[in-house]
């Protein structure tokens, strides 16, 4: 049973689900409208009162999660989370009410977990499909083929804040129309000839915003009831015949949800202009879907996040040869050291696998280059969190520590620098060791016992693990080194 729950720029919601044959039943849901991007100031901060009723909101949550013998659990933050300057002031109240860990995901990673969710509900084969979702503060746009992602771009525009720009005070009128799809238009035009009709053969709307617009389409006798621009504009008309959003009443569009639809058929109308779209179909799947099959899939070692390191190493050149020894060592060393809990184990093996990629720019200062690329790339399946931790084990692989020395507080991740260094210098000195060969210790200061025999055959290690002494004892962390007679 898996848990997602996502933290989007106009609603929380949450699914609890159980997988079953080829598909995700959804066992129990919840939604709470909590419109983060309204509460935004004019200096880009959440308010205290919105940080309150999110975090409210997560507290919530987690009495609904408790009532289920839920596997796994996995919390996205989007677009509001992400661009919020105060974000990581929220964060932490915010993960002890939820009782999980928050992910703010890059809008591609947004991108990749809604095409994830679609096409595990729409199983057929090889199908050359566009996919769109726009929410409360961004528009995502997957261009796919069966399983495949072909192209993802996540834009910066959302029905909260196109409602509120143009729409101020809830006042609808012919002329904001136009402005808000013209400026919808302006967003989208740049990309028009990737999404053109040559590359898919059927469109795709994943959102709560384009559900909620087909809805009123349907439920209103508009037109012929499916997703056009003919009745989309024709829906425009009901909107201004109403004059404001107050006054504004659709069948099977709740009063709370009208600012969302306003807003958003603005948006859907740039998109289906600009791409091209003469028919979208709406799909109950999506982001919290995505989020779920991506659990499944973890859960079931067919992790993305392999991939994606496989090709990253490959992209950059590195030694495989040499990256696999790192990586089969730093498994050997950070087992010896028992770690409290197991958070670090896979990101850890993962950064041995990359701790070369920096190489291609320099040959000196390859960990800061490495550091960066893996802190800044697009990597599928991780997270901002996961990648700014393997840039940090990359950057602490060698030199002086200071520049972690914060880090180094969590006694877990200290151990996996530890196993790192240990790996990377083993490595340089071209040292086939074997579990009896070396023994380490880490509590308060890091104990280390060698084989006499061994040091005798592998000379420079003697230099290379003083230097390790003075970078340790730099961050007040003793290194003993003994060996056996």
């Amino acid at each position: 049973m898996f848990a997602a729950v996502d933290l989007g720029s106009n609603s929380f919601r949450m699914h609890i689900a159980r997988h079953e044959g080829s598909a995700i039943r959804i066992l129990k849901t919840a939604r709470e409208p909590i419109r983060l991007a309204a509460g935004l100031d004019k200096d880009g901060n959440l308010t205290e009162e919105a940080m309150q009723r999110a975090t409210a909101c997560l507290a919530r949550f987690a009495e609904v999660l408790a009532a289920y013998p839920v596997e796994a659990v996995r919390v996205v933050a989007t677009n509001t989370v992400r661009i919020a300057k105060n974000a990581a002031d929220w964060l932490p109240g915010a993960e002890a009410a939820i009782g999980h860990p928050i992910e703010v995901i890059s809008g591609e990673e947004e991108g990749r977990l809604i095409y994830l969710g679609v096409c595990n509900t729409v199983p057929v084969p090889g199908e050359r499909r566009l996919v769109m979702d726009i929410g409360g503060g961004s528009t995502e746009v997957i261009l796919g083929r069966g399983h495949e992602i072909l192209n993802v771009e996540s834009f910066s525009i959302g029905t909260v804040p196109h409602a509120i720009n143009f729409f101020p005070e809830g006042r609808i009128t012919a002329e904001a129309f136009d402005a808000a799809i013209l400026t919808a238009r302006s967003v989208f035009e740049d990309m028009s000839s990737v999404y053109a009709p040559q590359h898919w053969r059927k469109a795709y709307g994943s959102s709560g915003t384009m559900r909620a617009i087909a809805e009123a389409i349907e439920k209103n006798g508009i037109g012929d009831g499916r997703v056009t621009l003919p009745n989309l504009y024709a829906l425009i008309d009901r909107c201004v015949a109403a004059g404001s959003m107050q006054q504004l009443a659709l069948n099977g569009v709740k009063p709370e949800r009208v600012p969302m639809v306003v807003g958003g058929l603005a948006i859907l109308i740039g998109l289906m202009t600009e791409f091209k779209i003469e028919v979208l179909h709406p799909i109950e799947a999506g982001l919290r879907i995505g989020v779920m099959w991506d659990l499944y899939l973890r859960a079931t070692k067919r992790d993305r996040r392999e991939v994606s390191v496989q090709k990253f190493a490959q992209q950059f050149h590195s030694d495989m040869s040499r990256a696999n020894r790192v990586a089969d060592l730093v498994k050997l060393l950070y087992q010896q050291l028992r770690p409290a809990s197991e958070q670090y184990n896979r990101l850890l093996y993962w950064s041995a696998l990359l701790h070369e990629s920096g190489m291609l720019i320099s040959h000196t200062g390859y960990h800061k280059h490495g550091a960066y690329m893996v802190e800044n790339a697009d990597l599928a399946g991780f997270t901002t969190r996961e990648q700014r931790i393997m840039s940090k084990l990359i950057l602490s692989q060698k030199g002086n520590l200071r520049k972690i020395a914060e880090g180094l507080n969590d006694p877990d991740f200290a151990k996996a620098v530890l196993a790192l260094r240990l790996s990377v210098m083993l490595m340089h000195s071209r040292a086939d060791i074997e579990y009896e060969d070396l023994r380490v210790r880490m509590k308060k200061n890091i104990e280390l016992e060698l084989q006499r025999k061994w040091m005798t055959e592998h000379p420079t290690m003697s230099y290379w693990l003083q230097k390790e002494t003075e970078f340790w004892r730099e961050v007040g962390t003793e290194v003993l080194v003994r060996t056996d007679v």
